[in-house]
Protein backbone atom coordinates (compact mmCIF):
# COMPACT_ATOMS: atom_id res chain seq x y z
CA UNK A 1 0.00 0.00 0.00
CA UNK A 2 2.88 2.51 0.34
CA UNK A 3 4.05 1.80 -2.45
CA UNK A 4 0.80 2.46 -4.25
CA UNK A 5 0.55 6.01 -1.88
CA UNK A 6 3.75 7.44 -3.55
CA UNK A 7 2.64 6.91 -6.82
CA UNK A 8 -0.58 8.51 -6.13
CA UNK A 9 0.89 11.25 -4.99
CA UNK A 10 3.28 11.57 -7.61
CA UNK A 11 0.57 11.28 -10.23
CA UNK A 12 -1.69 14.05 -8.15
CA UNK A 13 1.60 16.71 -8.06
CA UNK A 14 2.12 16.08 -11.83
CA UNK A 15 -1.46 17.13 -12.84
CA UNK A 16 -1.23 20.26 -11.09
CA UNK A 17 2.05 21.04 -12.60
CA UNK A 18 0.23 20.21 -16.20
CA UNK A 19 -3.07 22.37 -14.62
CA UNK A 20 -0.69 25.51 -13.71
CA UNK A 21 1.28 25.22 -17.35
CA UNK A 22 -1.53 25.32 -18.80
CA UNK A 23 -3.50 28.23 -17.40
CA UNK A 24 -0.80 30.36 -17.18
CA UNK A 25 0.38 29.19 -20.67
CA UNK A 26 -4.03 30.33 -21.94
CA UNK A 27 -3.75 33.48 -19.84
CA UNK A 28 -0.58 35.09 -21.58
CA UNK A 29 -2.14 33.89 -25.42
CA UNK A 30 -5.73 35.36 -24.12
CA UNK A 31 -6.75 37.75 -26.80
CA UNK A 32 -9.92 40.20 -25.06
CA UNK A 33 -12.43 41.06 -27.46
CA UNK A 34 -13.81 44.60 -26.39
CA UNK A 35 -15.50 47.97 -27.63
CA UNK A 36 -14.19 51.46 -27.67
CA UNK A 37 -16.17 52.64 -24.59
CA UNK A 38 -14.38 49.59 -22.66
CA UNK A 39 -11.54 49.84 -23.64
CA UNK A 40 -11.40 53.64 -22.00
CA UNK A 41 -13.66 52.67 -19.06
CA UNK A 42 -10.79 50.10 -17.75
CA UNK A 43 -7.22 51.25 -19.76
CA UNK A 44 -4.97 50.17 -16.91
CA UNK A 45 -7.04 46.39 -17.28
CA UNK A 46 -6.18 46.20 -20.73
CA UNK A 47 -2.84 48.35 -20.85
CA UNK A 48 -0.14 45.13 -21.39
CA UNK A 49 -2.32 43.54 -23.39
CA UNK A 50 -2.69 42.50 -26.98
CA UNK A 51 -6.78 42.77 -27.08
CA UNK A 52 -8.98 42.70 -29.91
CA UNK A 53 -11.10 46.25 -30.60
CA UNK A 54 -14.35 46.41 -32.31
CA UNK A 55 -15.99 49.13 -34.30
CA UNK A 56 -17.06 51.46 -36.92
CA UNK A 57 -14.37 53.66 -38.82
CA UNK A 58 -15.29 57.02 -37.87
CA UNK A 59 -16.38 59.22 -41.64
CA UNK A 60 -13.85 61.96 -42.37
CA UNK A 61 -10.92 60.50 -40.03
CA UNK A 62 -8.78 57.72 -42.33
CA UNK A 63 -5.80 59.15 -43.41
CA UNK A 64 -3.13 56.23 -45.37
CA UNK A 65 0.62 57.48 -46.49
CA UNK A 66 1.26 55.19 -49.62
CA UNK A 67 4.90 55.95 -49.50
CA UNK A 68 5.47 55.30 -45.52
CA UNK A 69 2.01 52.71 -45.26
CA UNK A 70 1.00 54.61 -42.25
CA UNK A 71 -2.47 54.00 -41.84
CA UNK A 72 -4.48 56.31 -39.10
CA UNK A 73 -8.48 56.27 -38.42
CA UNK A 74 -10.55 56.91 -35.30
CA UNK A 75 -12.90 53.54 -34.23
CA UNK A 76 -16.45 54.36 -32.55
CA UNK A 77 -18.78 52.37 -31.02
CA UNK A 78 -21.36 55.03 -31.17
CA UNK A 79 -20.51 56.25 -28.25
CA UNK A 80 -16.53 56.51 -27.53
CA UNK A 81 -13.90 57.52 -29.98
CA UNK A 82 -10.39 56.09 -30.23
CA UNK A 83 -7.36 57.39 -32.41
CA UNK A 84 -5.66 54.14 -33.88
CA UNK A 85 -2.49 53.74 -36.12
CA UNK A 86 -1.64 50.74 -38.04
CA UNK A 87 1.21 50.54 -40.45
CA UNK A 88 0.40 48.38 -43.79
CA UNK A 89 -1.98 48.32 -46.74
CA UNK A 90 -5.20 48.05 -45.15
CA UNK A 91 -7.48 45.19 -46.39
CA UNK A 92 -9.65 45.99 -50.18
CA UNK A 93 -13.09 46.76 -48.05
CA UNK A 94 -11.82 49.02 -45.80
CA UNK A 95 -13.78 52.56 -45.41
CA UNK A 96 -15.01 54.79 -43.64
CA UNK A 97 -18.40 53.68 -41.94
CA UNK A 98 -17.54 50.06 -42.71
CA UNK A 99 -16.99 47.57 -39.26
CA UNK A 100 -13.43 47.01 -38.30
CA UNK A 101 -11.58 44.69 -35.62
CA UNK A 102 -8.01 46.19 -35.15
CA UNK A 103 -5.50 43.84 -32.59
CA UNK A 104 -3.56 45.63 -30.76
CA UNK A 105 -1.97 47.47 -27.98
CA UNK A 106 -2.32 50.48 -26.05
CA UNK A 107 0.55 53.40 -27.05
CA UNK A 108 1.11 56.67 -26.54
CA UNK A 109 -2.66 57.26 -25.34
CA UNK A 110 -4.13 55.70 -28.49
CA UNK A 111 -4.09 52.12 -30.07
CA UNK A 112 -1.90 50.75 -32.30
CA UNK A 113 -3.23 48.26 -34.28
CA UNK A 114 -0.87 45.06 -35.44
CA UNK A 115 -3.66 43.14 -37.37
CA UNK A 116 -6.77 44.97 -38.99
CA UNK A 117 -9.70 43.08 -39.83
CA UNK A 118 -12.49 44.35 -41.62
CA UNK A 119 -16.10 43.09 -41.05
CA UNK A 120 -18.31 42.76 -44.13
CA UNK A 121 -22.19 42.14 -45.03
CA UNK A 122 -22.59 38.12 -44.85
CA UNK A 123 -25.65 38.70 -46.64
CA UNK A 124 -24.98 36.82 -50.30
CA UNK A 125 -27.62 37.48 -52.70
CA UNK A 126 -27.10 35.52 -55.66
CA UNK A 127 -27.85 36.26 -59.38
CA UNK A 128 -31.22 34.37 -60.39
CA UNK A 129 -31.01 32.18 -63.41
CA UNK A 130 -30.25 33.90 -66.58
CA UNK A 131 -29.74 37.19 -64.96
CA UNK A 132 -26.26 38.71 -66.28
CA UNK A 133 -23.83 40.05 -63.93
CA UNK A 134 -22.70 43.59 -64.64
CA UNK A 135 -19.42 43.29 -64.20
CA UNK A 136 -18.04 47.08 -64.90
CA UNK A 137 -19.64 48.17 -62.06
CA UNK A 138 -17.82 45.88 -59.85
CA UNK A 139 -14.72 46.76 -61.43
CA UNK A 140 -15.72 50.22 -61.27
CA UNK A 141 -16.67 50.24 -57.04
CA UNK A 142 -13.30 48.40 -56.49
CA UNK A 143 -11.35 51.60 -58.40
CA UNK A 144 -13.18 54.27 -56.52
CA UNK A 145 -11.83 52.48 -53.16
CA UNK A 146 -8.51 52.66 -54.09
Amino acid sequence: MKGNTKYIIGAVLVLIGIGFILTSSLQNNLVFFITPSEFSREQDKYANRTIRLGGVVEPGSVKFNRDTLDLTFKISDGTTILPVTHRGTPPDLFREGMGVTVQGRLENGGFKGEELLVRHSEEYKAPKPGEKIDYRRIIDSIKDTQ
